[in-house]
């Protein structure tokens, strides 16, 4: 694929890498924007970041400029793309629920303010000192992985108390959390009893082997791996397990809404929104080394009882009063 078609401006006309911005932060600050999903995905979190920014006084092009960089999987090109951030003197790099991303935009420069959503300890990541000083040129906000994986399995587990037999697929590509999800799960599915077989896919053309593979090996469910081009390809996945009549438990909400099962994890517009804000805290002059990092306190489970019922199951009265939400 060509790096023309690689990056794209959703609020506005597409557009070559690197862009012309020059002219623009001459006139207003510019934020370099980097998410893992599909320009068609991040659709619908976008608009929180820039309300975040709006909370602070900033109105995308009005005040500040945003250059979205949509890399749909593409993690590959991160290192181009931050020293090319960094050589034009972004204000910002903002990286919401991107790991591979806060860690490329930390090993491009020491001094550019990155705000970061991650899954993981960003202490353990080396991104910041501690959560209440940051100390450097890095701050955002913490999602917490290694529970919420615990937990989504339980509640896929309570579900299904009869399945056994679990699929987990994972982007090799996206290293972080592709380990973080294979520890927990293995951990949290032994504990349950559970029998758990890692699956790797990074394109549409591994995802359509990953589900040829389960025809062989017949689990009973599926896991997927919280990765931000799994969203870019939820109705890919949401086509392939209503064919194959798979259950699945996913992490964010417009994945069940594309049909998918379940969903357990932290609202991705609140992530995004807060990466908003403090973008906006620091384009008014806060320092990233003395804004906290940020811990998640709102998760939302939600279940799509039209997917349950096409695949003849019965979902528990008292998982149905759990849920935020329930998709008829």
């Amino acid at each position: 694929m060509r790096r023309r078609d690689f990056i794209k401006v959703i609020a506005g006309s597409t557009a070559a890498w690197p862009l012309a911005a020059g002219a623009q932060q001459s006139a207003m600050p510019a934020i370099g924007f980097v998410s893992s999903r599909s320009p068609e995905a991040g659709a619908t979190v976008a608009p929180a970041f820039r309300q975040g920014l709006s909370e602070l006084g900033y109105v995308e092009g009005q005040n500040v400029a945003v250059e979205y960089y949509w890399l749909n999987g593409q993690y590959d090109r991160l290192s181009s793309l931050m020293a090319d951030l960094v050589r034009r003197r972004v204000a910002v790099i903002a990286t919401p629920a991107i790991t591979p991303a806060a860690l490329a935009a930390k090993a491009a420069t020491t001094t550019i303010p990155i705000v970061f959503g991650v899954g993981e300890d960003p202490v353990a990541l080396g991104l910041v000192a501690s959560f209440a000083h940051p100390g450097g040129n890095a701050t955002g906000i913490n999602i917490f992985a290694f529970e919420l994986n615990s937990k989504r399995l339980a509640l896929m587990h309570e579900l299904l108390p009869k399945a056994t037999r679990y699929a987990v697929l994972i982007n090799p590509g996206n290293t972080v959390s592709a380990d973080v999800t294979l520890k927990t799960i293995k951990d949290a599915g032994q504990a349950l009893g559970l029998n758990v077989s890692f699956f790797n896919a990074g394109t549409p053309e591994e995802i359509d082997a990953a589900f040829a593979a389960f025809a062989q090996d017949k689990p009973d469910a599926l896991f997927i791996g919280s990765d931000g081009y799994f969203v870019a390809r939820e109705t890919q996945l949401a086509t392939l397990a209503a064919r194959d009549r798979m259950p699945t438990s996913c992490f964010v909400r417009e994945m069940v809404q594309a049909g998918l099962l379940m969903s357990y994890g932290v609202p991705n517009n609140e992530i995004f929104r807060q990466v908003g804000v403090y973008s906006g805290s620091i384009l008014k002059g806060a320092k990233p080394a003395d804004l906290p990092v940020l811990q998640s306190t709102k998760f939302e489970f939600v279940i799509n009882l039209q997917t349950a019922k096409s695949l003849g199951l019965d979902v528990p009265p008292t998982l149905l009063a759990r849920a935020d939400e329930v998709i008829e």
